[in-house]
């Protein structure tokens, strides 16, 4: 292990959120550095914890949802509804650093700790907001998860379907961790101007907003006036050399030619057809669009003679552009992802042997922190309260309290 300092080594960040977008941005800081105060309510600490027992998530004996996203967090709990609780987290946000929060405008006012009073406490405090849908209109008091904000609002719910197909249900928090990357970077770039300046600031980001920034073609697209995208099957794709393919053993993958000019000759090659660099109607770009329908078909009947294997082996030989469309459950096990470090392993009570989900970027000479698995409700309360100054009497005084837990 590195002696190296981290980059966000010395910097305290209070996750006073629930759920993913927010708290999961001090997931990603956690890994390089950054001391995560993750604050909850006394009893059953935050209700994602427990996220992966409603249905549809699939069962198990793991809280899943809690380990990915707070990992390496200290848990304190917190009663904010009482004088002495609010105390307590007023003292820590003026030594804090970054403050993390999803919670809706009119519950931060609630509590009295929007923005507007929490920067007379301390002014070199980054205040990052997640929201659901922004800070202005009709709905900033909105419920917004992913599934709503993201994934329904911005389009992509609707577009990614095939022709006469339902809607797709996303799969669970995929906006909210794609959204968290944009807000991470967002409280980085906060923290820079912070060395730089000496103040602090308020950083803000919805999953409308992302969600947007992620369908931005097809929206760009539209503000230019084009027509909209057209909702296809695989036989009725525009171009053949851009669609998706079953091969003998019911795997598929993705095929993205998009510079066919220069790849078709190599690809005929792959797919042991010179045959079609002889065949008028594939001579060129415009003849293939024009002959798409029977190209599509004589493709379909190439990949169905043999494995998924076969096909991969022969494609990359011949450098054709492809991804197969891989399943979940087999990714733990896919060598390129192991050798990228894409999955690490838990360490600490409870972990045994567990993996967990890297942050999806490297810094050269940077060594990630440990993961480490995620905390019980108040685990670390009495901790925590001492790195703040509080004495072991002012502590038990504020439990008997019911302030903290």
């Amino acid at each position: 292990m590195s002696d190296k300092p981290r980059i966000l080594d010395g910097i305290r960040v209070l996750d006073v959120g629930t759920f993913v977008f927010a708290p999961a941005v001090a997931t990603v800081m956690s890994d390089f550095g950054a001391e995560i105060i993750k604050i909850e309510a006394p009893g059953m600490g935050d209700p994602y914890r427990y996220l992966s027992m409603v249905p549809p998530l699939p069962p198990s004996e793991h809280f899943y949802c809690w380990i990915l996203t707070s990992r390496n967090k200290k848990s304190i709990a917190i009663n904010l509804k009482s004088e002495q609780g609010k105390a307590v987290l007023l003292k820590m946000i003026a030594e804090a650093d970054v403050f993390l929060t999803n919670f809706p405008p009119a519950v931060l006012e609630r509590l009295e700790l929007d923005y507007a009073r929490v920067r007379q406490i301390n002014d070199r405090l980054i205040y990052t907001h997640a929201t659901g849908y922004g800070d202005f209109g009709d709905e900033v008091n909105k419920p917004g998860y992913d599934a709503t904000a993201w994934w329904a609002r911005s389009g992509l719910m609707d577009a990614i379907r095939s022709r006469g197909a339902e809607p797709g249900y996303p799969m669970p928090a995929m906006g909210d961790y794609a959204s968290t990357m944009s807000l991470f970077g967002a409280t980085m770039a906060a923290l820079y101007d912070r060395e730089r300046h000496g103040k602090g600031t308020r950083v803000t980001s919805s999953l409308m907003a992302n969600g947007v920034w992620a369908n931005g073609i097809a929206m760009q697209a539209s503000l230019c006036g084009a027509p909209p995208f057209q909702r296809t099957t695989h036989a009725e794709m525009p171009n053949a050399l851009v669609n998706m393919y079953r091969c003998r053993d019911d795997r598929w993958f993705v095929l993205a030619m998009v510079q066919e000019e220069k790849d078709w000759g190599d690809f005929t090659k792959a797919i042991d057809r010179p045959d079609l660099l002889a065949d008028e109607r594939f001579s060129d770009r415009s003849r293939r669009r024009e002959h798409v329908a029977e190209l599509i078909g004589i493709l379909d009947e190439v990949f169905a003679t043999q494995d998924f294997s076969y096909w991969r082996t022969r494609m990359s030989a011949h450098g054709v552009t492809f991804g197969e469309i891989a399943r979940t459950e087999e990714l733990a096990g896919d060598e390129q992802m192991k050798a990228n470090d894409v999955f690490v392993e838990l360490q600490g009570p409870g972990a045994n042997g567990l993996l967990t989900v890297n942050s999806p970027f490297w810094i050269e000479g940077q060594e990630k922190v440990t993961p480490t698995m995620a905390p019980n409700v108040g685990q670390h309360t009495d901790e925590v309260l001492a790195s703040f100054g509080y004495s072991e009497d002012e502590i038990q005084k504020l439990r008997k309290t019911g302030a903290v837990d």
